[in-house]
């Protein structure tokens, strides 16, 4: 499918932190069959068709040749656009780095991107048995398996991330999700505090503290090469 069918929610014209070592603009795929309730772009979950076009991206990136290092592919879920092989493809063509930020939804789909794709951040978002609690969705955690798996098995440069949440998470989930990432292959990871930033759901954001016990953190933190704490 052409890249004129990708279905584009949003568009930054310029990011220095959503592409590690890049400065990019990022472009926001419409559609999300998962409802997690934290999500910070509820507003992208819906397959609609989006307020911007493929030639609003390629027109940025011409006026900014020389300027932009790259370009992030971002959601929503970017994977479940059948465009987005073309468009990666175009812009790997203008001589741009590809990023890509994905919630492991679609194992296949990813593999097929993984070839066109320099980076890739994405989320695990709780032991794989308990992702239901997460995303609302039965078995969900299967194919998030799957495609960390793959992206693994790529070797693509990598960040794995997950959302802390004192009534999604406790520490001992976060401590027993690490040991499985570790043990996977995940080099990269990083634990991000939830942010009540554009959250539609109410309960969460009145139950935002979260208590990181600095000792499982540090347990945590040795088993990658790179860990992150982000707070929020």
């Amino acid at each position: 499918m052409k890249a004129e069918a990708l279905r584009i929610g949003g568009l930054i014209p310029f990011t220095a932190t959503d592409f590690p070592g890049k400065f990019a603009a990022a472009v926001f795929i419409q559609g999300c069959p998962w409802r997690c309730g934290y999500c910070h772009n509820p507003h992208l979950q819906p397959r609609k068709r989006g307020p911007l076009h493929w030639r609003n991206v390629t027109e940025l990136l011409g006026r900014r040749a020389g300027l932009l290092d790259g370009v992030v592919f971002s959601g929503g879920e970017p994977t479940i656009d059948p465009a987005l092989p073309d468009a990666m493809a175009e812009v790997r063509a203008m001589g741009l780095a590809v990023g890509l930020h994905t919630a492991c939804i679609y194992p296949r789909r990813l593999e097929a991107v993984l070839p066109l794709v320099d980076w890739v951040g994405f989320d695990i978002k709780a032991p794989f048995k308990a992702y239901r609690k997460i995303t609302g969705i039965p078995d969900s955690g299967d194919p998030a398996r799957s495609c960390m798996e793959a992206i693994v098995a790529s070797g693509v440069a990598h960040e794995c991330r997950t959302t802390l949440h004192p009534a999604l998470l406790d520490m001992n989930e976060v401590e027993d999700l690490a040991a499985t990432l570790a043990a996977a292959g995940v080099r990269n990871y990083a634990l991000q505090t939830f942010r009540a930033q554009g959250c539609a759901d109410a309960a969460l954001v009145a139950a935002t503290a979260v208590r990181i016990d600095a000792d499982a953190l540090a347990r945590i933190a040795a088993r990658f090469e790179h860990f992150t704490l982000r707070q929020a």
